[in-house]
């Protein structure tokens, strides 16, 4: 059930968006990710692909987090797009001069309304209890996209820098 619907949600995404988000991350002078809780670890694990790839990339809260600029982009995952800390850094972001992204199950949110770009994830959102979209609990699906999703795209991405794995491996974590 887990694969079909992560495979049914690959099937709804916009190519166009997410051709701009790699686009974007190119581009970008560095790069932010937010989102909380399970989101939260889904995009930390796109954090630390991003810096595997030599990106300069920061996750928001941590305490060595920067202020971001403009020419930065901000890469913020809400299922609702109505949370109050994420939709406040956007602001904030725009507020400077960066880019936003959203990645949001509701195209019509906050979220999803203030940003530069979207990319729409046609999951269920987290307070659907009636299996309309998804027979996991809560944001379950959206959260597993996340993870394969970034992970998708890191994987594009280095497909067209062609980088070996040994010169990625020179910026993998050696203090463990």
């Amino acid at each position: 059930m887990i694969m079909v619907e992560n495979t049914w949600l690959l099937k709804q995404l916009k190519m166009e968006q997410v051709d701009t988000y790699i686009s974007e991350i190119k581009q970008a002078n560095a790069i932010f990710l937010i989102a909380a809780g399970r989101s939260g670890f889904s995009m930390r694990s796109a954090a630390m692909r991003f810096m595997h790839m030599g990106f300069t990339v920061y996750f928001v809260g941590e305490t060595t987090t920067p202020a971001i600029r403009a020419g930065d982009l901000l890469i913020a995952a809400s299922g609702s797009g109505t949370t109050s800390t994420i939709v406040k850094a956007a602001e904030k972001a725009i507020a400077v001069g960066a880019k936003v992204i959203a990645i949001t199950t509701a195209e019509h949110s906050p979220l999803a309304t203030i940003a530069s770009h979207l990319v729409h994830v046609a999951a269920a959102e987290k307070e659907d209890h009636h299996s309309t979209r998804s027979a996991q609990y809560a944001g379950s699906l959206f959260e597993q996209f996340l993870l394969l999703f970034n992970d998708a795209v890191f994987q594009t991405l280095w497909q067209s820098r062609q980088e070996s794995a040994e010169d990625m491996w020179q910026r993998h974590a050696n203090l463990e």
